[in-house]
């Protein structure tokens, strides 16, 4: 698996969702153990501003020379289909793993749809993403129906990738590390535009 790792030909570049990093986190877990490997710094002030975090993902990118592949969480899935709209550098894929549907009410303790408005975040992007990317979907994701991840996923020209039932593949849900993450990144990395 050591050997794998190291193969990589692009830089993967990590974009946590609002809850930024958590250190249990598969993103924050897979960026530990890839060398090379980047994270969006995550944001001091305007924490729940789309603008904000776009111009952090965009200083990510920008940082970084040679082919980039994303690793997108949750709303950091959001974040790369709103940089997508905006900003033209070259990415070679993006892994977006169960993408957070901000277009319905999300639980407690998430921002409520009027912040979510006022803060940019909606319209959601609904354009074809001009780079190769793969949707990573949960069957009982609490933030994001089955049925609702599949249009985004068509949405974007995304391959969809079924994961079965892994809540929101995050801590809560017993994510931890997801080995299924570094087979899709290798896919993105080796195929391109496949």
């Amino acid at each position: 698996m050591t050997k794998e790792r190291g193969a990589m030909r692009s830089t993967i570049l990590f974009v946590p969702g609002l809850r930024d990093h958590v250190a249990e986190h598969w993103q924050t877990l897979l960026a530990a153990e890839l060398p090379g490997s980047r994270t969006v710094a995550p944001l001091e002030h305007d924490k729940l501003s789309c603008a904000a975090r776009i111009e952090a993902l965009d200083r990510a990118i920008a940082a970084i020379e040679g082919p980039v592949v994303l690793a997108a969480h949750s709303a950091g899935c959001m974040m790369v289909a709103h940089w997508a709209q905006q900003h033209h550098r070259p990415i070679k894929g993006a892994l977006l793993a169960t993408p957070a549907d901000i277009e319905r009410p999300l639980p407690a303790g998430y921002p409520t749809l009027p912040d979510l408005q006022a803060n940019g975040w909606l319209p959601l992007p609904r354009s074809p993403l001009p780079f190769p990317s793969i949707v990573a979907a949960s069957s009982n994701d609490p933030l994001a129906a089955a049925d609702r991840t599949e249009d985004l996923a068509r949405a974007w020209s995304s391959q969809l990738v079924q994961l079965g039932k892994v809540g929101h593949l995050n801590p809560a849900a017993g994510f931890g590390p997801w080995p299924g993450a570094l087979e899709l990144l290798h896919a993105l990395d080796r195929e391109g535009a496949a």
